[in-house]
């Protein structure tokens, strides 16, 4: 007979799904709700021993796999040497500089200093400050169905009412403009202390600007003296083709940001900038912007053994060509439209309802798929980068066999 103790976890392990609901403050009326115990590659396993191929890594966090025994090991050593020893910014903490310096190898000149945060949204509130504080002025614009996170100042400058309505009063001079629009261009001004921008808007449904379109931002953002500020948490680390989504407009952002892939699957953001700018963060006032534990350690030896499995590996080479794959095979009469943006992809269908039809058919099939913010109507498929021509056949194999339900 066990005791009380040994009673209670059996309890708690018998009734996990329970304590679940109960415990774990919930962010929709339907979560998935699997209990993965194990991940690796491509596959997350279940507790039953099933196996789901996941499409959506994460959103775009696990972009060199599950379980990567080069990350683990990075984990595994970094804990063992220390874990957090003081606010940010204070200690040389060799993982930090480290990859702090190998990103900045990778990115333009003039984006050489990085503030490390424990989020994609963090990065978004410390870039609106350091705006700010270099321009003095405090004019933000911003596009309908764009998304830069949920803290409330990002929640200000995402691009739809619906997620803002709830939380009102947000951050005051806000303009939000259309994407890829005339006027646009036209709204920014000596008043504007910055613009935010996606590459690609990835939560309306995967839609790129034009190239031209992109360079008139940076034209006029330069010749107003505003800064431009590229949202690249879900598109960079080669999830479009190229190590950052930027790269193929050849325009060049005075502050970038990065998340999701950045800490290999730990939590990690950052914002980059130039020395110049940056620097005025740590004065008038002094600590003008602090985290305790952003640029934690043992994540920043996880994302620097992340990047380097992308480089080394040659991951971002292959995938235009996986991207092609799932373009060739996915080709059905429900499909209204099909748009790529290297392995962000999003499928777009007649309706909301047809897409959380095929996504619950989906995972009954066990394959992971998602749906867009700004795009319910659209499903979301951006796998690990490490995923093989075999895994994609199978995972359009179970979608096309899960369209065909909508005709029934």
């Amino acid at each position: 007979m066990g005791t009380k103790n040994e009673k209670g976890q059996q309890s708690g392990i018998n009734n996990l799904r329970e304590m679940f609901y109960r415990h774990i403050a919930q962010t929709s009326p339907a979560p998935l709700a699997l209990e993965i115990v194990k991940a690796k590659g491509c596959k997350l396993i279940d507790k039953e021993g099933h196996e789901y191929l996941d499409l959506i890594a994460g959103i775009s966090v696990s972009n060199v796999g599950h379980g990567n025994k080069k990350i683990i090991k990075a984990i595994n050593k970094q804990a063992a040497d220390y874990l957090h020893l003081l606010v940010y910014g204070e200690m040389i903490e060799s993982p930090q500089v480290r990859y702090a310096t190998l990103l900045t190898e990778h990115l333009p000149a003039n984006l050489n200093s990085v503030y490390f945060t424990n989020s994609g949204a963090e990065a978004t509130e410390g870039a609106m400050k350091l705006a700010k504080r270099v321009t003095g002025r405090s004019e933000i614009i911003a596009f309908n169905q764009s998304y830069h996170g949920s803290t409330q100042g990002a929640l200000s400058i995402i691009g739809d009412e619906y997620w803002r309505n709830a939380f009102r009063p947000l951050l005051p001079c806000i303009q939000h403009l259309d994407y890829n629009s005339t006027a646009a261009i036209e709204a920014i001004s000596t008043k504007t202390a910055c613009v935010f921008a996606e590459t690609i808007q990835a939560e309306r449904g995967v839609h790129p600007p034009t190239k031209q379109w992109l360079q008139l931002l940076r034209k006029k953002c330069t010749e107003t003296g505003t800064l431009l500020v590229f949202d690249e948490i879900q598109t960079g680390f080669g999830r479009t083709g190229s190590l950052w989504g930027f790269e193929r407009f050849a325009v060049i952002p005075d502050i970038v940001l990065l998340g999701k892939a950045l800490g290999g699957g730990m939590p990690l953001g950052a914002f980059v900038a130039n020395y110049s700018l940056m620097n005025q963060l740590s004065k008038n006032p002094v600590l003008g912007h602090i985290t305790t534990f952003g640029g934690h350690p043992v994540c920043c030896a996880a994302g620097m053994a992340a990047m380097k499995v992308l480089l080394d590996n040659n991951l971002i080479a292959a995938v235009e060509e996986k991207a092609a794959m799932f373009r060739k095979l996915l080709q059905h009469d429900a499909i209204v439209e099909l748009r790529s943006e290297g392995l962000l992809i999003a499928i777009e269908l007649k309706s909301q309802s047809e897409v959380f039809s095929v996504t619950k058919q989906c995972l009954e099939d066990k394959l992971i798929v998602d749906w867009f913010l700004f795009a319910s109507h659209c499903i979301r498929i951006a796998p690990p980068l490490t995923i093989t021509p075999k895994e994609i056949r199978k995972a359009c194999k179970i979608i096309l066999k899960s369209l065909n339900t909508l005709a029934k």
